[in-house]
């Protein structure tokens, strides 16, 4: 049976902490919805993870503080409909959410597979 799901609807409360949502999870993929009220990642800590990361902005509004291979910082301004690849080991971390409103984010990771 098919389920319609509206990603915009029936959001969680982010008011005191980011909500990361499991929507489908298959061996090496998995896809989750994101809703951030004015959360940033910690001061000094960063996300660098073991797989593929591509990012929706659905709603809302956000910046990302990218490290590029020669190790300086890009800030990326993320609007609804922008969408950007994370590869697997690119530390990036989020500056920034709209506080005033909810921004969701549709994340989908890919696992490498191993040969």
């Amino acid at each position: 049976m098919t389920t319609v799901t509206n990603l915009l609807r029936d959001l969680p409360s982010a008011a005191a902490a980011e909500v990361f949502e499991t929507l489908l999870e298959r061996p090496g993929v998995k896809l989750e919805r994101i809703v951030s009220e004015g959360q940033t990642t910690p001061e000094g800590d960063w996300y660098d993870q073991e797989s593929d990361e591509w990012v929706l902005l659905l709603a809302g509004a956000a910046r990302l503080a990218i490290e590029a291979g020669d190790g300086n910082l890009e800030e990326r301004d993320l609007v609804p409909g922008d969408a950007l690849l994370l590869p697997a080991r690119c530390r990036h971390r989020v500056t920034w959410t709209d506080p005033l409103r909810p921004t969701i984010w549709l994340g989908l990771h890919v696992t490498p597979q191993i040969a």
